[in-house]
């Protein structure tokens, strides 16, 4: 397998998280003789101070010709001022659009060995798997019209929720075939009480649901899924919903693991998938090693597995995370006190790079027997 990799940084802590989910990708290469070709291109805020916007035409150039992009995070605070197409943010989303990425995994799984960093109960949380089906192209972040009006001396804002049924029916179709190679359960999320969109929303998933009837189809309001979430999680086994809901579950859905930081995502649908860790920039840790890179590094296998077709090198990477956790190691935002081995961002790269070539190991060994 040869792959072109555009690794796009970006601000805070996104070039620590990254470099060490680069490195995973090298270890994949060489155990299993693959070539990968990472190019560093800048975007969000570094962007803007190397090139006068979040989003260079040289980046976008070189990740449209690329296999799959690696991204970081963006965002600084201070280009917080700065109008709302010139800041960091921006860059993301018009890169996402530019892409085509309507799609936007998130998984969610609930790690036994790092139980007590849940604020859940133990037993509310064990055991949990949901994989967040995320709209990301529509909705409220990308509809038109919307903008800032100043009348009378009295400023005011808006924003447009638009969606149609060839959008819906497109992400639905992405959350009903996951899964079928899941627990066969979609629970589609909307506010078909109050807006006209959800009620399109909810009759258009309801209508794509008849070509899947094997999988089991619920609806859920949004505000009575948040709380769902919480009070239990193993009830979800796939979560279809728009935009904006999708973002707010998929941060909130965090207290599962215990950390944002452990979550990763798949943005895909184009020609070239997106991949990058839940977390944000946290420019308040940059450059101090206290970054918890698996969410990046478990970015990296969900690329093994949609831009690659590798599932088994993304299952190894996956496996080589949960072993490093089972065997004590933490990052700091994962330390509770336990006495667990708490590491810094590049140790923590090193144990899954050890971890991964130790499983990769035995796997050539038991197929060489």
């Amino acid at each position: 397998m040869k792959l072109k990799i555009a690794v796009l940084a970006g601000d805070g802590i996104g070039p620590e998280v990254t470099a060490q989910a680069v490195r995973v990708l090298d270890a994949v290469a060489d155990q299993h003789g693959h070539t990968f070709e990472f190019e560093e291109w800048p975007v969000g805020g570094v962007a803007i101070k190397q090139e006068g916007a979040p989003l260079p035409a040289s980046t976008l150039d070189a990740c449209l010709s690329s296999n799959a992009v690696l991204l970081g995070a963006v965002g600084a605070p201070e280009h917080d001022k700065l109008a709302a197409a010139a800041r960091p943010e921006a860059g993301l989303l018009a890169l996402r659009n530019a892409l085509g990425a309507y799609a936007n995994l998130r998984p969610v799984v609930s790690y036994e060995a790092i139980s007590e960093c849940s604020p859940l109960r133990p037993d509310i949380a064990r055991d949990a798997d949901i994989l967040i089906v995320r709209e990301l192209l529509g909705g409220l972040y990308f509809g038109q019209p919307r903008g800032l009006l100043s009348e009378a001396g009295t400023a005011s804002a808006f924003n447009t929720m638009r969606y149609s049924v060839s959008e819906i029916e497109r992400i639905a179709h992405v959350a009903f075939k996951a899964a079928l190679a899941r627990r066969q359960k979609v629970t589609s999320i909307d506010k078909a009480n109050v807006l006209e969109t959800s009620q399109l929303w909810r009759k258009v998933v309801t209508a794509v649901a008849k070509e899947y009837p094997s999988v089991t189809l619920e609806h859920l309001y949004i505000d009575a899924c948040a709380m769902h979430l919480i009070m239990n999680p193993r009830r979800f086994d796939v979560m279809l919903t728009e935009n904006l809901f999708g973002d707010i579950l998929s941060d909130e859905a965090a207290v599962i693991t215990g950390s944002l930081g452990m979550l990763a995502s798949a943005s895909i649908g184009g020609a070239v998938g997106l991949y990058e860790p839940v977390h944000g920039s946290a420019p308040d840790i940059a450059g101090r090693g206290l970054a918890n890179p698996l969410g990046a590094i478990a970015s990296a296998a969900l690329l093994l597995r949609h831009s690659a077709n590798l599932e088994q090198e993304s299952k190894e990477v996956e496996a080589a995370i949960r072993a490093v956790l089972n065997a004590g190691y933490r990052t700091p935002d994962l330390d509770r006190g336990t006495g667990k081995l708490v590491l810094q961002t590049s140790e923590m790269g090193s144990r899954v790079v050890e971890a991964f070539s130790d499983i990769a190991n035995e796997r050539h060994a038991y197929h060489a027997v």
